[in-house]
């Protein structure tokens, strides 16, 4: 019961990877207010884990569009109303967006997955961080992915937006140093998803040969189970976490259950974050003159 009383907010929570972090929650003891755009998907997803919970805990539900700053002022707003406290956010609604190379791909669709995956990240943070630095602690969760790490030809808007998305957690966590907010985002594995289904219906000639072999060969495996990344979720949302802050961590690779015993070290490293590679990085002397 990592979560237990604590208040989460979870954004893109009907399917999916959301509704996996929704039910690690739930069972963690955590009351949330799940969010998406579709109000029947949204509601079904709402009882379906209220049936999970514990009594006296909240399970709620309000469809928003993240995109929409008006509506992200709501969101913050009746979460709060309704669940009296908000100690952690999710960011999770995001899509994969236009598939194929960038000059053939519609301009409207490349600029609404960066306004979905991107903007729908940053709207929610910008409207909750007054109350986080008011109660002097809280935790954010951004959900990035492999296509922040490396190029991802043929996804060019998804893959902009989710380094974009591990730049800005980055930051956020300089901006909040030392108020008791932590700032995350994770990635959390190949994920047979709506998002791969999408992949496969697209094609090899649209994806790429390469990228549809992987993704046939995920969906024949099963892929990384939802519930990996959901329980580094509640660990970053845990107080069990506390100090960590600043870090794009795998939920497949990384140690991550062993962080909290090497805070420190952590702090003082740039261990899990993005830096460019120099020559001396790979024992190349091409700095001497």
């Amino acid at each position: 019961m990592k979560l237990h009383g604590k208040a989460v907010v979870i954004t893109g929570a009907s399917l999916g990877f959301g509704r996996a972090i929704a039910a690690a929650c739930i069972a963690n003891g955590a009351h949330i207010l799940l969010c998406a755009r579709g109000k029947e998907s949204l509601e079904r997803t709402r009882e379906e884990l209220g049936r999970q919970a514990k009594p006296g805990q909240k399970v709620l539900s309000l469809a928003a569009d993240v995109c929409r700053r008006e509506e992200v002022e709501q969101l913050i707003a009746e979460a709060l109303r309704r669940l009296g406290r908000i100690d952690g956010l999710v960011n999770n609604a995001g899509v994969y967006g236009p598939i194929g190379l960038v000059e053939d791909v519609a301009w409207e669709d490349w600029v609404q997955a960066i306004q979905t995956n991107l903007m729908g990240t940053v709207a929610p943070c910008r409207e909750i961080l007054p109350l986080f630095r008011k109660q002097g602690r809280g935790k954010i969760v951004n959900v990035s992915g492999g296509g922040a790490t490396a190029p991802l030809p043929r996804f060019s808007a998804y893959s902009a937006s989710k380094a974009a998305v591990v730049r800005f957690t980055e930051t956020l966590a300089h901006e909040t140093l030392g108020t008791g907010i932590d700032v995350n985002a994770i990635a959390p594995g190949a994920l047979n998803t709506r998002l791969l289904d999408q992949v496969l219906s697209a094609g090899s000639q649209q994806v790429g040969k390469e990228f549809y072999e992987r993704a046939m060969e995920q969906k024949g495996k099963g892929g990384t189970p939802p519930e990996k990344g959901a329980a580094l979720c509640v660990f970053l949302l845990s107080e069990q976490s506390d100090g960590i802050s600043g870090r794009l961590l795998s939920a497949v690779w990384d140690p991550w259950e062993t962080l909290s015993d090497r805070r420190t070290a952590l702090q003082r490293s740039d261990v899990y974050t993005l830096r460019r590679i120099v020559p001396k990085d790979r024992g190349l002397d091409w700095d001497k003159r």
